[in-house]
């Protein structure tokens, strides 16, 4: 099993010490994002790292990495940033965002899914958001899940009627990541105006998130299975994401 990682786009929130680097090679406790990363996949047995570069990539340079470039990393959203490696999907990977830290747990639990698609949730997704002033709840990618199976996702889900929040980790097998390019080049197709036809929460399939893909495919009958999980991982996105996740590795949580 292989990893994709995306870690092209740049981060206003954490301006000014993100002006010249990367927000995955931030350090935390002594290492940066990235190398914790990394090292959590490493000891759950994922070796085969692919990282997708954008902003500052030159600074992005680990070696035994396989490495792809989105030079449109500011027109273009995360979904089609995964795209720019969609070689590496071939046989399955797990699909992370660059500025998440979670346990090796959380890892563990994935892998031993079963199923063609699976997301990571976080059912006590609520306590994170107590005292997270400049991280409304109303940027968390929600969920509803029934039987085990993600039905909706979505950034303007209830909040009160979410089940938890997919923390930005899953897992495509063979099946569910040949699932995921076809239907992506469907919808590209279908959506012609890339940049002016509407793609589930996203002002256009250029401008869509993975959720928005994965929303596609439960419209269109397939399963998505939800890991559930209850915290355990941290996104980092403003100063005070990095203080909480500073206390987290403290703790030995991370």
């Amino acid at each position: 099993m292989k990893a994709i990682i995306l870690a092209a786009g740049p981060s206003s929130r954490l301006l000014p010490i993100t002006e010249n680097t990367p927000k995955t090679l931030l350090e935390i406790e002594g290492k940066t994002i990235l190398e914790r990363t990394l090292e959590t996949l490493h000891s759950c047995g994922i070796d085969e790292i692919v990282i997708v570069r954008g902003y500052q990539k030159e600074k992005i340079n680990l070696p035994n990495i396989a490495y792809y470039h989105n030079p449109e990393y500011l027109e273009n959203n995360i979904l089609a940033s995964l795209f720019y490696a969609e070689e590496s999907m071939k046989g399955g990977f797990i699909f992370s965002y660059s500025d998440i830290l979670y346990g090796k747990e959380i890892v563990q639990k994935l892998l031993d899914s079963p199923y063609d698609i699976s997301l990571v949730i976080d059912t006590a997704w609520a306590k994170r958001y107590e005292g997270r002033t400049k991280h409304p709840t109303d940027e968390a990618e929600l969920a509803c899940v029934t039987n085990g199976n993600v039905t909706c996702l979505s950034k303007f889900y209830n909040p009160e009627a979410a089940y938890g929040e997919f923390i930005g980790l899953a897992k495509f097998s063979e099946k569910g990541a040949e699932i995921l390019r076809r239907n992506y080049h469907r919808a590209k197709e279908n959506n012609w105006c890339k940049y002016e036809t509407r793609f589930h929460d996203a002002i256009s399939i250029e401008k869509a998130y993975l959720t928005d893909m994965i929303a596609e495919l439960i419209l269109r009958g397939y399963a998505v299975h939800a890991v559930d999980i209850q915290q355990g991982w941290v996104e980092i996105d403003t100063d005070e994401d990095l203080e909480y996740a500073s206390q987290l590795i403290k703790q030995g949580i991370l």
